[in-house]
């Protein structure tokens, strides 16, 4: 069940995201065992562990896109619902089985979104120039390479209104200078009081955005 109505005002306001003894399975595998962190807003909480161990899953797990066989995920206190209207309204995410629209171009794809979800994102004309999309405007994302899609996977979080940021790994397919504007970007996200989630491999920036590391499958 959803966020009663005049609960959302308050939820935004108040986004901590908590995980509680979250427990994944599939049959006889334990892919995730008693997981509890919290991030709270204007923190970057960075899940780390070897490939395999689990962390796509415990990102779905708090997108609600997987359920947890034991365990809760809450954002201000209220538990997460992938199909809530008010948890899609405060909560932006990449994850690597992110969809595009095949028949819009680029900026048709991010101006749709940004329409969709409403004022409070970033312009899309600046998301464009930003993630160094706009000379790739009018292309399909089928046209882009691994690089520029991992791009327009970001610019799709950036063009919502967003307290809750959840990335998978987003420094993949990123050159160097992309790697630099990431670290920046997530570095803005905590000013701005977002909460950022990701699974990551890179070191350089978890140490320099990291404010809370969950290890999984330690």
């Amino acid at each position: 069940m959803g966020a009663p109505s005049g609960l959302l005002e308050e939820l935004i306001a108040v986004s901590a995201l908590t995980v509680e003894g979250l427990t994944r399975r599939f049959g006889n595998l334990v892919v995730l065992d008693d997981v509890n962190f919290r991030v709270e807003p204007g923190q970057v909480g960075a899940v780390l562990g070897a490939n395999g161990s689990g962390k796509t899953t415990l990102l779905r797990c708090v997108v609600g896109a997987d359920r947890p066989d034991e365990g809760v995920v809450t954002v201000g206190g209220q538990r997460i619902y992938e199909t809530d209207a008010w948890a899609r309204s405060i909560m932006a995410a990449a994850l690597d089985d992110i969809d595009f629209f095949p028949d819009l171009s680029v900026a048709e794809h991010l101006a749709l979104l940004a329409y969709a979800h409403g004022d409070g994102g970033d312009p899309v004309e600046e998301v464009l120039v930003e993630l160094g999309l706009a000379p790739a405007r009018d292309q399909l994302p089928i046209t882009l390479s691994s690089g520029q899609r991992r791009r327009l996977a970001l610019a799709s979080c950036l063009v919502r209104p967003r307290q809750v940021l959840i990335l998978d790994e987003p420094e993949q397919r990123l050159d160097v200078d992309g790697r630099a504007w990431l670290t920046d970007r997530l570095r803005r996200e905590k000013e701005s009081g977002t909460v950022v989630l990701m699974a990551s491999h890179d070191n350089e920036l978890v140490d320099a955005v990291a404010d809370v590391r969950i290890g999984i499958g330690e």
